[in-house]
């Protein structure tokens, strides 16, 4: 089962990054799910609200996945994402996603990456962005 839900999981990202397709992706998460990444506070926020978030933050995205670890409920996935930041900036990451399932949903998920990589620099742009806004 955690196979199938990887391999969904993988084909929504691209959706997503592609397409701006948010509800297949929002569709793999269970409605309680514990979401986040290294610079994400809030873990309760909601599948939605993250991969909306997520998208919004860049002008082109697209995320490569070399390695898939995928043992009974849980999955790690090692990734680069590569693209533009909304201002047209370029930026590449690597990271870690681990999935953790019940049934067919992912009920935890959680990124690891260096933030100073690509996190804070989304978060310094919005808040250089909310400063000059307001």
């Amino acid at each position: 089962m955690a196979e199938n839900i990887a391999k969904q999981f993988i084909d929504a990202l691209h959706k997503l990054e592609r397409d701006r397709d948010l509800e297949t992706i929002v569709g793999l998460f269970s409605e309680d799910c514990e979401i986040g990444n290294v610079v994400t506070e809030d873990k309760n926020i909601g599948a939605e609200k993250f991969w909306a978030s997520y998208r919004e933050s860049f002008g082109e995205v697209e995320s490569t996945f070399r390695n898939e670890i995928i043992t009974g409920d849980r999955t790690a996935l090692e990734w680069t994402t590569s693209g533009t930041s909304g201002e047209g900036h370029e930026f590449e990451y690597d990271g870690v996603s681990i999935l953790e399932t019940g049934g067919d949903k992912i009920t935890r998920f959680h990124a690891y990456f260096d933030p100073n990589k690509l996190g804070k620099q989304i978060v310094n742009e919005d808040a250089q962005e909310a400063t000059s806004n307001g």
